[in-house]
């Protein structure tokens, strides 16, 4: 199974740029996709999306332009999850999980601190609510892959200057912590599992040329229960796709 994580930075944006080109080049089965900003109401090329034999489904937010998650896939799920149960993340449209034979997957946006401290404390907030959601859904179902914006940047390796973002949120000494936490608690980090290189990154600023410097941070990731373990087959960053300000991720499972 091919998945790919993909925080599009709005769908409607990525479709006039050619993504679905690029979708159809990079052929993944399962793309989770963060960041959608949009209902499917509002795409006029669903048709076209179809026609490269994806079924797809949404969970937006309920606050139009914002947040959501979808998965478009090639395989038939046997369950699609919208609702973790969590209202609060819910409305904001962060998690939607798709059931397959042997493994399950999940598009997750976590939420973003960087906009102030009211944010930054919602964000600690589904950090430890989302810790417990995920404990109790490994129990359920053990081949669990959790894709997505973590907007956190593990260690100092995933992002390119470390000591001047030592008080910049998304690699705060308490998220850091927490990933580590979430990690031990029984998931890989599967490019690192593949790849332990430093200059890795899947997040450039707009500003100051960043992403041709390539100065970025690695926030999106596609973590998998230990369960899978014996399943991973290969992870790569793509870089070269060049529709938002994150490029997308990718996993290879031998089911």
């Amino acid at each position: 199974m091919k998945i790919i994580t993909y925080n599009v930075n709005g769908i409607r944006s990525a479709f006039s740029k050619n993504w679905l080109e690029w979708l159809k080049a990079a052929n993944p089965d399962v793309i989770c996709l963060q960041e959608i900003k949009a209902t499917p109401d509002q795409i006029t090329d669903l048709l076209l999306l179809e026609q490269l034999g994806y079924e797809h489904y949404w969970n937006p937010a309920e606050k139009k332009g914002y947040s959501g998650t979808a998965i478009f896939t090639k395989i038939t799920p046997k369950h699609v999850e919208y609702i973790s149960g969590m209202d609060d993340y819910d409305r904001e449209g962060r998690i939607i999980r798709a059931d397959f034979e042997g493994v399950s997957v999940m598009s997750t946006y976590f939420p973003s601190g960087s906009s102030g401290e009211d944010r930054q404390d919602f964000k600690y907030r589904f950090l430890e609510d989302f810790q417990d959601y995920s404990d109790k859904l490994k129990l359920e179902y053990p081949n669990l892959v959790i894709s997505g914006d973590y907007n956190i940047c593990h260690k100092p390796i995933d992002i390119h200057n470390p000591k001047s973002n030592a008080n910049s949120s998304g690699f705060l000494p308490e998220e850091r912590e927490w990933m580590e936490n979430f990690m031990k608690s029984g998931y890989i980090d599967s490019f690192r599992h593949f790849n332990i290189e430093p200059h890795n990154y899947t997040w450039w600023s707009f500003r100051a040329n960043a992403r041709n410097k390539n100065l970025g941070w690695r926030i999106d990731y596609n973590m998998v229960s230990e369960g899978l373990r014996d399943k991973l087959k290969r992870a790569a960053i793509l870089p070269e796709a060049r529709h938002s300000d994150h490029c997308p991720v990718l996993l290879e499972l031998d089911l």
